[in-house]
């Protein structure tokens, strides 16, 4: 289908990007890569008025280090994300994960912060980036502001972001040095997970010093499963220990039901799945 008429604005800063959306109101839509929007738009599940492209800023793209933070900008590309050595060196849980995504035309156009911002509970970066502690910095009419991943996913396809506001970039601690695996379930190739595990370690003398786990689809938004990380510390990352930390995988969780699998198969996924990705990513 073709598209319901819109205008078209490509603003060349952040600035720009907001005043833009600040008098637009709820009738403009922002597009990064454009890989969620524009089947939307095609399929007229959203006429907006405006459409606002933020491809055209420099400053949300790139990948550099900031301090103890590695700092991602919002419209750089998976393919970008994925093929960075900062990234690869200080986030490699980051990096597994964007493999991941689709397959390589979407990786070329698709955006990390656009995915982030879509807030898909199936897609494959949100659970990387809340086990992570990443923090997503935000601009909006009175400036900008820092959101904790765990505060930035609300709902089914709703962020923190207001719709005067744009995601500028996200900041990562560096975790140099740890073990990280993404472990995902789909039924074809390049489909969105049925579940995902993002597991990435910290080994110190043979046990593990530092866990941080979440999970891709079992509820509203990602979870992050405490009781798994807890469970894993001091022990070996092997046999039995990863075992029973895996048991905990579905706490908190609120796995549901669709096409793809029942809310009970979803979570024997979790626990299987988080074995795999904890002695993946352990070098078992």
């Amino acid at each position: 289908m073709i598209p319901a008429e819109f205008e078209y604005v490509a603003p060349s800063t952040v600035e720009e990007a907001v005043r833009t959306l600040d008098g637009a109101g709820d009738d403009a839509k922002v597009l990064a890569g454009g890989q969620s929007l524009l089947p939307v738009l095609r399929m007229r599940m959203a006429d907006p008025g405006l459409v606002v492209d933020l491809g055209g800023i420099p400053e949300t793209k790139g990948v550099r280090e900031d301090g103890d933070a590695l700092v991602i900008g919002a419209m750089t590309s998976h393919h970008e994300v994925m093929r960075s050595d900062l990234v690869r060196q200080h986030a490699e849980l980051v990096a597994l994960a964007t493999r991941t995504v689709a397959d390589p035309q979407v990786r070329h156009r698709g955006t990390f912060g656009g995915s982030l911002a879509h807030a898909d509970p199936a897609g494959d970066l949100p659970a990387p980036v809340l086990a992570m502690d990443a923090e997503m910095v935000i601009a909006g009419p009175g400036g900008r502001r820092t959101v904790p991943a765990a505060e930035f996913f609300v709902d089914y396809f709703t962020t923190a972001l207001e719709a005067n506001e744009v995601l500028v970039e996200v900041r990562l601690p560096k975790y140099t040095g740890w073990r990280a695996h993404y472990e995902k379930f789909n039924r074809v190739a390049q489909a969105w997970s049925v579940v995902g595990v993002a597991a990435t370690l910290l080994v110190r003398d043979g046990t593990v010093a530092q866990a941080r786990v979440g999970l891709t689809n079992m509820g509203a938004t990602p979870v992050r499963v405490r009781g798994v990380e807890q469970a894993l510390l001091g022990s070996p990352p092997s046999g039995e220990a990863i075992r029973q930390a895996a048991a905990h995988a579905t706490e908190g969780t609120q796995a549901g039901s669709d096409a793809s699998a029942e809310a009970d198969y979803r979570e024997h996924l979790a626990e299987v799945l988080t074995g795999r990705a904890l002695t993946t990513a352990a070098g078992g």
